[in-house]
């Protein structure tokens, strides 16, 4: 079905994998040089997540970053943009929290055409590998957010920003 991208593997780095392999679904793999409750903890503390979540070269920085994680509890991630006069908010609920093994939440600022987000978090001799299934309500949806390029969003550099706070001595990460 689909077309998998993946970052180039001379680099030395964890490659980053995306798929679309579903008229609804994309999939992006990626390996973290770190265990998986750690892994996870970068996913759920806000003060974290403020540090790898946007990419850089995008321009994009918190505004403010507010998760309640938990069944049933909402996130909201507001950010400011140069180019934009009003920040951008993207928000949702989380259906599934399970530490340190999978995460699902939704994602509600498209309103119905939103995906529902799941990850899950696989450690292996003290690596984590990381599978994000993004399942879109509809292959337009999908379509949509690939011609927008918003679908995906989990590439090279925010996973390349998150191995960077997993490596960096000090981060808060796993204490």
């Amino acid at each position: 079905m689909g077309a998998k991208v993946e970052s180039d593997p001379a680099s030395g780095k964890n490659r980053t994998a995306a798929e679309r392999t579903t008229d609804r679904e994309v999939v992006v793999t990626r390996t973290f040089d770190a265990p998986a409750r750690i892994v996870f903890e970068a996913w759920t503390r806000p003060e974290l997540l403020k540090r790898w979540w946007a990419p850089k070269s995008y321009g994009m920085s918190f505004v403010s970053c507010e998760a309640d994680v938990r069944a049933g509890g909402a996130y909201r991630f507001v950010f400011s943009h140069p180019d934009f006069e009003q920040p951008m908010a993207f928000f949702g609920r989380y259906v599934e929290v399970t530490p340190p093994s999978r995460l699902v939440w939704t994602n509600e600022e498209a309103g119905e055409g939103g995906q529902v987000t799941t990850v899950t978090f696989e450690e292996r001799d003290g690596q984590t590998l990381v599978v994000v299934h993004e399942l879109y309500p509809s292959k337009e949806a999908l379509d949509d957010a690939v011609a927008s390029g918003a679908s995906s969003g989990f590439g090279d550099e925010m996973f390349d920003q998150l191995d960077e706070l997993l490596a960096t001595p000090g981060a808060s990460v796993g204490r």
